[in-house]
């Protein structure tokens, strides 16, 4: 890091991934915008940590336009994480929910989109800057069940990679993290509907991943000097070789 304090905005921080990578960011000096639409849970962690919290919706342009005004009057940007996103069932590609695989390519991909598109321009109005995508294992594999997440995350994934190729020459990098199984209080009971005990079973038998350690990658990727830029780091439990191989050992 730098002398200078540095300024991100993090999306998605209202639980799990962004919630932990406001607390860490902040504890490594960063000034943190924690973006998210549950303003009581962004009001809690804001007095916990210090971060700024702003109620934003990423799948609405008008939310994004105010999240970018407000970003802009307030002083500027020096990086943004786009860790807003999530995954809805996991049906065959024969019964998919159209309206679900809709709302993951919404959020996954358009509302990345949205909020990259928004404040990349502060970014060069700062002179350099990070965008930080966080996808998932789920972008560089599929497995059964899994078209409609995996789709999006594929996509989302495109998007950064073909930033990273457009911006090449300006002082701007592109970051992709992609987690594999992460124990977070929220996605897995998101994806299955509230199911507690299908959720639990996820990660039932082995260690996974816990919000912390992704948070963790994120800030050592951004702290890096201004010439390196970390492409992608993909992060996985120690169990888990694939998207569809976890040792279920127990341990």
């Amino acid at each position: 890091m730098t002398s200078t304090r540095r300024r991100t905005v993090v999306t998605g921080a209202s639980s799990g991934i962004g919630a932990a990578t406001v607390r860490r960011l902040r504890a490594d000096g960063w000034d943190v915008v924690a973006a998210a639409r549950r303003g009581d849970r962004l009001e809690e962690l804001a007095a916990e940590t210090g971060a700024e919290p702003f109620v934003v919706d990423i799948t609405s342009d008008e939310d994004v336009a105010a999240l970018v005004a407000h970003v802009r009057a307030t002083g500027g940007l020096d990086a943004v994480v786009n860790n807003a996103g999530g995954a809805l069932g996991q049906d065959k590609v024969e019964d998919a929910d159209l309206e679900q695989w809709r709302a993951m390519f919404e959020v996954n991909v358009l509302g990345t989109l949205r909020v990259t598109k928004g404040l990349l321009p502060l970014l060069r109005e700062r002179g350099e800057g990070d965008v930080l995508v966080v996808t998932s294992t789920a972008a560089h594999g599929a497995y059964p069940g899994g078209a409609g997440y995996t789709g999006a995350k594929h996509a989302e994934r495109q998007l950064a990679t073909t930033l990273r190729w457009e911006v090449v020459g300006e002082p701007i990098r592109v970051i992709e993290i992609a987690p594999g199984a992460v124990a977070t209080e929220e996605f897995s009971l998101v994806r299955f509907a509230g199911d507690a005990e299908r959720a639990a079973k996820v990660y039932e038998g082995y260690q996974p991943l816990v919000a912390e350690d992704v948070a963790d990658a994120i800030a050592w990727t951004l702290s890096r000097p201004a010439h390196v830029n970390v492409d992608l780091l993909v992060v996985r439990p120690r169990a888990q070789a694939n998207n569809t191989t976890i040792a279920r050992t127990g341990v």
